[in-house]
């Protein structure tokens, strides 16, 4: 029998949520300008506002993990989407900082299990050898989109205000809530995937029927915190996610404030780092799988796109000695081509983590990565604050990008599945 694909499927599925997912955490950074000039408000403050997402993201990563290891992927996911798209939609009544800050925090709480379920999702439908490319697709919409979307939500906020922005993006994200609840299935429940697609998958290392989950313990937690492969990985998405979170807040203030770039009259340039990272993402996939293909070695097929890109991140730092605006869209494109290649990181994740315990050793990965967001905008607010200058902001996201290639390099070891027990 012909395994069936219903697998791409699933992909396009969470592929759309992601989407979703990154629209929603990142529209504030295009509001920006016009929310400030209206609510008057100072670039120490507005990093406040851009960290306080990350805050609950990063706390609730550990309980949401463990919701999904409970309760499963379709509810949770379903409930995650329709909540944070509703959080969302709440910041375009917002009329004051503490205002902006408690939605901020919404969402963080609401957006929390959405990559924990991806990696999730990863390791229960797609062998090993297709994780990549699976994830370089679910990851590259999240660029493609946004690269294509900021100057089209430009257009929205001078032609309806900046609030209209977080109205349209939340009512979209409701809407596709219910639209995975009633497509998304697991593998073993799916009336689209055959026996053969469900033996494709179990014999790639997949677990279509699910694997039974541990009972919650801190002990368990230490356990993961300190496997190396774990605690090596998440440093280095640490430093990637920096970069990551820079290009969705603090990016297009630079590109407006600091380089003097009009959103739609730059059209096309704006949008050219997004696109070189969407080309990351899938270049990074392919590339990983064609080298355990030809290696046999999880370790370097992983590995070698993910510290090849931290250390592209690190030439974000060039751009503080250029002088035209096309050289720094050049280098900025770079530096996040880089950090595409780096998205592996949850490729890698779902190599490695325990089978009984994936939701919340996902949850844990994304705490610890996440907290570049809280660290991040605060560094980025307060150096442009005290200096007037993003000299020092892109140093410092730049030195991050060689403190991520040395714990894969050093720290991280082999790719190999964990034992928890």
């Amino acid at each position: 029998m012909k395994p069936t694909r219903a697998r791409l499927g699933i992909l396009m599925l969470i592929s759309m949520a992601t989407l979703i997912n990154y629209l929603d955490r990142s529209v504030m950074g295009v509001a920006k300008p016009a929310l400030v000039a209206e609510l008057k408000i100072s670039p120490e403050v507005m990093g406040l506002i851009f960290s306080a997402f990350s805050w609950t993201y990063a706390l609730a990563q550990i309980p949401g993990g463990y919701v999904i290891d409970r309760l499963g992927t379709r509810l949770t996911y379903a409930l995650s989407l329709g909540l944070w798209s509703l959080a969302t939609a709440i910041h375009g009544f917002m009329t004051s900082v503490a205002g902006l800050v408690s939605a901020r925090l919404a969402l963080g709480i609401a957006e929390a299990p959405c990559f924990p379920a991806n990696s999730r999702v990863l390791s229960t439908w797609f062998p090993q050898q297709e994780r990549a490319k699976a994830t370089g697709v679910y990851t590259v919409g999240e660029y493609i989109g946004l690269g294509f979307l900021i100057p089209v939500l430009a257009w929205v906020m001078g032609h309806f205000g900046w609030r209209s922005l977080f109205w349209v993006v939340g009512g979209l994200g409701i809407a596709f809530a219910f639209v995975f609840h009633a497509i998304y299935r697991e593998p073993n429940e799916s009336p689209r995937a055959n026996q053969a697609e469900r033996d494709l998958i179990a014999a790639g290392g997949g677990f279509s029927a699910g694997a039974p989950s541990l009972a919650f313990s801190w002990a368990r937690v230490r356990r993961l915190v300190t496997t190396r492969q774990i605690a090596g990985a998440s440093i280095g998405q640490f430093c990637s996610n920096s970069t990551l979170v820079f290009f969705l807040t603090w990016f297009p203030s630079y590109l407006a404030e600091e380089r003097g770039m009009d959103f739609i009259k730059s059209g096309f340039m704006v949008s050219l780092p997004y696109l070189a990272a969407s080309l990351g993402v899938m270049l990074g996939g392919v590339a990983s799988d064609w080298l355990i293909q030809r290696t046999g070695s999880p370790s370097i097929g992983r590995k070698a796109p993910i510290i090849a890109g931290l250390l592209l991140c690190a030439s974000m730092m060039l751009a503080n000695v250029l002088e035209s605006n096309a050289a720094v869209i050049a280098i900025m494109s770079l530096a996040f081509f880089g950090q595409g290649l780096a998205g592996l990181g949850w490729t890698l994740l779902s190599d490695v983590a325990p089978r009984e315990m994936m939701g919340l050793t996902g949850g844990l990965f994304n705490f610890f990565t996440n907290l570049a967001g809280i660290i991040t905008p605060l560094v980025v607010g307060f150096v442009v604050g005290a200096t007037g200058s993003f000299y020092g902001a892109l140093a410092y996201i730049g030195a991050l990008g060689v403190v991520g290639a040395l714990a894969y390099l050093f720290l991280l070891g082999p790719v190999e599945r964990v034992s928890i027990d």
